[in-house]
């Protein structure tokens, strides 16, 4: 199995050109969740539940269109 890990063990992306894609899909959702403005805002300031909510919906939207195409 391949690392996806750099030295320090921090997160590298596999694919590098994604990264705007990702940026934008994570932007999209925070606004339908209400979090306008997300970008910029402090992550620090929001609550674990707000920051895991949006990686979360992102997680389980990759995982639903995968799927769709399996069919």
């Amino acid at each position: 199995m391949a690392n996806n890990y750099n030295k320090t063990g921090s997160n590298r992306l596999v694919i590098p050109e994604a990264k705007h894609g990702l940026n934008r899909f994570k932007m999209e959702i925070a606004t339908e969740m209400g979090l306008s403005n997300y970008e910029e805002v402090d992550k620090g300031n929001l609550t674990s539940r707000q920051n895991g909510s949006v990686g979360g919906e992102m997680v389980r939207r990759m995982i639903e269109s995968y799927e769709q195409g399996l069919k």
